[in-house]
């Protein structure tokens, strides 16, 4: 476990090593005065030690502390002042710890040989005062790139979080819109050909001609409430922004012959019939298909593509393939048409699979099951030609 995930760690090794320094400190001082260990000395080396672990007082009080205590107890006391130097230059007060550091060698110039920090190595202390500041500022702007560095990838992973579920929204918004302009026909469809027999009352029986009637209203209700459920979920910007309407259960092989129009060397097997297979699954279909040449087109332009769809039942299955190619040198930047895709699937109760296969080129691959006995569906009227 890392110093960032478990800040108890660096409190301890502090802990460890202010004890450690004091103790050599209260050593040092025993020895300069000849074996006595009850000084003056050793009450300044437990109040400095003091003032350098304890929290919540002004971050002033350690260095004046150690510095009047190296100043009158000498190099006995050192270390002490060494740590407090340290924490001055990791928090960008340099001129702070020059300032300290400059003031004990001034006040110690005049003391005795055994505690002077001038005798008997003349530039011992000052060089240890030194390499403390060094230090410590190099401790300090480490720190602080590693915290703009974590701060930047956390950013980061919150933008792209939030990309994707922007992606997720857009995707079920533009489910949600072509549902509604397959289910909004379907009813259209029912309530005109109600519309129709009941204009014909005359030649049926009572109980039908109500029953008629009662269809009428019900799909006619149906129709509005699901505009007013569905249209909510539309993108107000769609329009303002020129965005064509999505097309609604196209043929895919539209799809493939634009492809190879623009220089797409792409082939199409179909197995099973289209129809078959419910509106959400052909939409859903169409859509990976398009991304996935999108994306081929994108990423690999000279490579063959192989599209492979088979519509049950008991599964819609689509998987498509492109070899290892050379990228367009004006090629757009990859967005976040995969994860919409993988909303879309997820919402039909399937599973979508991409990445590079073992020939270095990529595969998309999706299976939807069919709802448990659904019907074949019979194709209507704009089922396979584009809306404006």
């Amino acid at each position: 476990m890392s110093r960032r995930e478990n800040p108890a760690w660096g409190t301890y090794a502090r802990y460890g090593v202010v004890l450690f320094l004091t103790g050599t400190s209260v050593l040092n001082a025993g020895a300069a005065a000849a074996g006595r260990y009850v000084s003056p000395a050793t009450g300044a080396a437990l109040l400095c030690a003091l003032a350098l672990l304890v929290r919540g007082i002004p971050w002033w009080v350690a260095p004046a502390l150690t510095t009047v205590a190296v100043g009158l107890g000498g190099w006995p006391l050192l270390p002490l002042l060494l740590v407090a130097l340290l924490d001055l230059a990791t928090r960008r007060r340099t001129a702070v710890a020059v300032g300290c550091a400059l003031a004990a060698l001034t006040a110690n110039f005049a003391a005795p040989e055994s505690i002077s920090l001038w005798r008997p190595q003349q530039y011992g202390a000052p060089v240890f005062m030194v390499l403390a500041i060094i230090v410590g500022g190099w401790l300090g702007n480490r720190r602080r790139l590693v915290r703009a560095l974590h701060d930047q990838v956390e950013h980061l992973r919150i933008e792209r979080a939030l990309r994707e579920e922007t992606a997720r929204a857009a995707e079920r918004s533009r489910i949600a819109r072509e549902m509604h302009d397959v289910l909004a026909h379907r009813l259209s469809l029912i309530a005109l050909h109600t519309g129709v027999l009941a204009t014909r009352s005359e030649s049926l029986p009572a109980p039908v001609v109500a029953r008629l009637g009662l269809l009428r209203t019900t799909s006619t209700e149906a129709l509005s409430d699901l505009r007013d459920v569905l249209g909510a979920l539309h993108d107000p910007g769609a329009a303002a922004a020129g965005t064509a309407p999505a097309p609604v259960l196209r043929d895919v092989r539209e799809l493939v012959d634009q492809a190879g129009e623009a220089g797409q060397r792409v082939t199409l097997e179909v197995a099973g019939t289209p129809e078959r297979a419910p509106a959400a699954h052909r939409l859903a279909v169409y859509r990976l298909v398009q991304e996935g040449l999108t994306n081929a087109r994108k990423h690999a332009g000279d490579a063959p593509v192989d599209v492979r769809l088979d519509h049950g039942p008991p599964a819609t299955v689509v998987e498509i393939a492109n070899g290892r190619g050379a990228a367009p040198a004006t090629s757009a930047p990859s967005g976040f048409g995969l994860v919409g895709l993988r909303e879309r699937v997820a919402a039909l109760g399937g599973r979508l699979e991409a990445g590079p296969d073992e020939a270095g080129g990529w595969r998309l691959t999706a299976r939807v099951p069919h709802p448990t006995h659904s019907e074949p569906t019979a194709p209507g009227p704009e089922e396979n030609g584009s809306r404006a």
